[in-house]
């Protein structure tokens, strides 16, 4: 792609209006200084001392973080919190991410809110390391009254966007916000916009949308190799199947049988991978939406991944202008 190209995509994400449907999650970062060792009196071990903490949206925030780095004009967050101390950091983390509207994010006070504790210890001159993880999820059906919420949000934004971005990351069926309930919604929507679909638990039972998977998931998927399956699958569902291949790059079968392959961009030093997946959601989406082709849209999605795996300690994003000089 060349420069002139690059220009006239990335100026449309400004005029662009997406919608990100998913679970949030409030990534806690608790960054530990080992050089101040206390032994704890009441236990006899050792402990952490916690120097600095910082929040930021996670799991779905992260592809919205990553539009609002983009530059995208509108978006629009459909999930929710509890109403705990960490419900009040991630809506304030989504508040101050510019041209967020927060109507379609709601608390709820029978939820907890979905939470990454990520422990960091921080030591001069070496990347940031991270130690077990403390998650705090629901593990109950989501109530009733709050899916209906959900549902009709989608239904409501479905006229006002340009594309939708519907992301699962629970482990436990129903107890997030992509329930079949929501799934029927955007059933009723995909003819309208764009919709991309992601989900760690598999898309086998999803409508027919724009689906975006890693080859773990294409495996689990359909039987047999990433190219072959995924040409398969795009012919059945009638759209593009993106699949993300790790070091190998991304891949995209289109209805019309062609498959296309993006490789990955080198590597420049330590990286650290956490958050490549969600920043290829959000580029797919605003370059579609901004009508590139899907070559185009590979590539600018190999380049944010790039960008953000060299971010280290943090889930990050990647700009338009970092993307442009990567």
């Amino acid at each position: 792609m060349n420069a002139s190209r690059f220009q006239e995509i990335t100026a449309l994400y400004p005029s662009l209006r997406i919608a990100v449907v998913g679970d949030f999650s409030c990534d806690r970062y608790l960054e530990i200084d080992p050089k101040k060792k206390e032994t704890s009196i009441e236990t006899g071990l050792p402990v952490h001392n916690v120097t600095a903490v910082r929040a930021q949206p996670g799991a779905a925030g992260t592809v919205l973080a990553n539009l609002s780095a983009l530059g995208v004009g509108e978006l629009w967050p459909i999930g929710f919190c509890g109403a705990d101390g960490e419900g009040f950091e991630l809506r304030r983390a989504l508040e101050q991410l510019p041209a967020v509207q927060m109507d379609c994010f709601f608390e709820s006070k029978t939820q907890r809110t979905f939470t990454y504790c990520k422990p960091l210890l921080i030591e001069p001159g070496q990347p940031p390391r991270e130690l077990n993880r403390l998650d705090s999820k629901n593990w109950h059906p989501t109530p009733q009254d709050l899916q209906k919420q959900l549902a009709n949000a989608i239904r409501a934004l479905a006229s006002k966007v340009d594309a939708f971005i519907v992301l699962d990351q629970v482990d436990e069926p129903e107890t997030g916000v992509v329930t079949q309930s929501l799934l029927a919604a955007v059933d009723e929507i995909r003819v309208q916009t764009l919709v991309i679909g992601d989900s760690r638990r598999g898309l086998n039972d999803w409508p027919h949308i724009v689906y975006k998977m890693n080859a773990v998931e294409m495996a689990k998927f359909i039987a047999g190799k990433s190219e072959s399956a995924a040409g398969n699958l795009s012919r059945q569902t009638g759209q593009p199947v993106f699949v993300s291949m790790a070091e190998k790059g991304i891949l995209c079968a289109a209805p019309s049988g062609e498959v296309t392959h993006s490789p990955a961009v080198p590597v420049r030093g330590t990286i650290d991978i956490v958050g490549a997946g969600d920043a290829v959601t959000a580029n797919l989406a605003a370059a579609l939406a901004a009508d590139a082709e899907l070559f185009e849209a590979l590539e600018l999605a190999n380049r944010a991944a790039s960008v953000v795996i060299h971010k280290l300690g943090t889930t990050g994003t990647a700009s338009v202008a970092e993307i442009g000089a990567w």
